[in-house]
């Protein structure tokens, strides 16, 4: 038996003798094991954290020697270094000279952050259009939208790729951003927060003299602030971590994002397992404070459209 047993032995025998101990009060028993529950739970969850910390720091030739960090007898320069961030960091030689790894981090930022924009302009204006204008078609309109859904994204590679091909627009950030554009599940996500927006709000500023857009930033949009958050931070996360697309469409090395440049760490021809590690940690970075930014949004977000009225 390791010493994670003998705990969980010694937080039952603890709770075995609260529980004794007061009779007439076992809530204190019970109060005791669902803190101890929620603190393995806890634990669980920020293992894997803890496990990638200790990963980075340790050196190559003792990563897979100790599950976290060597007993501190064993600590120094041979086991504990930072030589996993100094090899990430240290440049790579391309046919357009020198990449460093701070490029890509720039790449994967401007990436998300633009399609973040773009996705969250035109679906919130479709959105809109959906929820408050009545025009002919509008219901075959959605029927559509919702069947290309069930359509798999891979299934339009090629015809994306060749058409990509014929607009030149290979080797660009151009050809990842207006594919997905037009984002038909970011569309429906708005249509059904404005539904509950009143449309007597609507006519009194149309009345004030307010113009249609003017209507859908100034009125609507701080109304579906919600929504909004959890939409831009699905949609960043999910700019972030895309893999495929700048994988094909993308050729130059300093062009490359995050996703693309980790996964070449581990492969055929090399197996840094410590500087991919490192490069994971850095990269899990931006979303996270993205998500603490936007965590009341999000939870708000989600909710939202849950209680009727």
């Amino acid at each position: 038996m390791n010493s994670l047993h003998w705990s969980l032995i010694l937080l039952a025998c603890i709770f075995v003798v609260l529980y004794g101990l007061f009779p007439r009060n076992r809530a204190i028993a019970f109060t005791y094991l669902r803190y101890v529950v929620l603190g393995i739970a806890a634990w669980i969850m920020l293992a894997p954290f803890a496990w990638l910390i200790c990963s980075v720091i340790k050196d190559k030739d003792v990563l897979m020697t100790y599950t976290f960090l060597p007993p501190i007898r064993e600590w120094s320069r041979e086991t504990l270094n930072l030589d996993n961030f100094r090899a990430l960091f240290a440049g790579e030689q391309s046919l357009r000279g020198t990449v460093y790894f701070w490029q890509y981090i720039v790449n994967s930022l401007f990436l998300a952050c633009t399609m973040t924009m773009v996705q969250l302009f035109f679906s919130s204006l479709g959105g809109y259009a959906l929820a408050k204008y009545d025009f002919k078609g509008r219901t075959w309109l959605m029927f559509y939208m919702l069947g290309t859904r069930m359509v798999p994204g891979l299934l339009l590679l090629a015809p994306v790729y060749k058409m990509m091909f014929n607009f030149g627009w290979m080797d660009t950030y151009w050809a990842l951003i207006v594919p997905g554009a037009a984002n038909v599940f970011g569309m429906f996500l708005f249509r059904q927060a404005m539904l509950n927006t009143p449309d007597s709000l609507i006519e009194a500023a149309r009345i004030d003299g307010c113009g249609e857009f003017s209507i859908y930033y100034t009125v609507v949009m701080p109304l579906v602030r919600p929504m909004t958050g959890a939409f831009c931070l699905v949609t960043f996360m999910g700019s972030w971590n895309s893999f495929l697309g700048p994988q094909i469409y993308l050729q130059s090395k300093a062009k490359l994002t995050l996703p693309v440049i980790l996964n070449q760490y581990v492969g055929v021809y090399q197996q840094q397992y410590g500087v991919f590690l490192a490069g994971t940690l850095l990269a899990i970075i931006p979303p996270a404070i993205l998500f603490f930014a936007l965590q009341r949004e999000f939870v708000a977000g989600l909710s939202s459209g849950a209680v009727k009225g």
